[in-house]
């Protein structure tokens, strides 16, 4: 990275860039925190890293500098991609494109190895992440900041009160870690809640694309009445007769079904 840049604060005074509610936005300024942030993506060498929601560039200017090959950046706030745009003009490697991320094919948009690194919208986080566990074979990580309530399901063990639809969408297609967790004061301006840094390995082996809309499905009817025994929950899609299939206990509820149990009842529905 060039010396010199203005500091992060001087970038948002001089684009009017105040934080807006209505677009999830809370930057984080910390420069030793931005650049631990982009240490939990691993090694950026020679990888194609897509950011969402770069704000004024704190993030970005660390993925550069960890050694991406290069950083495509796609904001919706016209104000933040001016930011971005100025960072642009002082360094290699950096593309922005004003859209909205949910949106686009991002991995349409770089050539592999490709990652995605970013300090989500709270408010569009989780369908972002759906999207991209669908497409989870285009990826090889996903470093990706959430509220820590968001992060605590994506990553629950089953059996648990945060265990649920995103915990097992996103375990059936990658590893998920739980790495940092930050604070409110972190963030200008402070969130009410605490953040925290999710770490997702696709595995090597993925699901086709009927078997994931199938998952979908399942997960959708099987948590969307969580106290109902499974046998109701699932009556639209086959309920005890599906179930005894899979071998699984019709008087069992969504949340103690491990995902590999989830997965066998996807490939039954599948098959028909």
């Amino acid at each position: 990275m060039p010396a010199g840049l203005p500091a992060l604060r001087e970038v948002i005074a001089r684009h009017g860039l105040d934080a807006r509610r209505s677009l999830g936005q809370h930057f984080l300024l910390d420069e030793h925190l931005i650049a631990r942030i982009a240490r939990q993506a691993g090694d950026l060498a020679g990888r194609q890293v897509v950011e969402v929601g770069p704000g004024p560039g704190g993030l970005t200017r660390a993925l550069l500098a960890a050694g991406a090959a290069a950083v495509t950046a796609v904001e919706i706030d016209p104000r933040a991609v001016a930011a971005v745009e100025e960072l642009a003009a002082s360094v290699a490697g950096l593309r922005v494109i004003e859209a909205d991320a949910l949106t686009l094919d991002l991995a349409a948009l770089v050539p592999a190895p490709r990652q995605v690194v970013a300090n989500l919208p709270y408010n569009v986080a989780s369908p972002l992440l759906v999207r991209w566990l669908r497409q989870a074979a285009a990826w090889e990580r996903l470093t990706l900041m959430f509220q820590l309530e968001v992060a605590e399901r994506i990553c629950a063990a089953p059996d648990t009160p945060a265990y649920g639809r995103l915990a097992v969408l996103a375990q059936w297609v990658a590893r998920a870690e739980l790495r940092l967790r930050i604070p409110p004061a972190a963030f200008v301006p402070p969130p009410r809640i605490w953040s925290a840094v999710v770490v997702l390995t696709p595995h090597a082996v993925q699901p086709d694309a009927a078997l994931f809309a199938t998952m979908e499905r399942l997960t959708a009817a099987a948590f969307g009445q969580r106290r109902k025994m499974l046998r109701g929950a699932l009556r639209a899609l086959g309920g005890a007769a599906l179930l005894a299939a899979a071998g699984i206990a019709p008087e069992r509820r969504a949340e103690t079904l491990s995902v590999a149990e989830f997965d066998t009842l996807a490939r039954r529905l599948t098959a028909g």
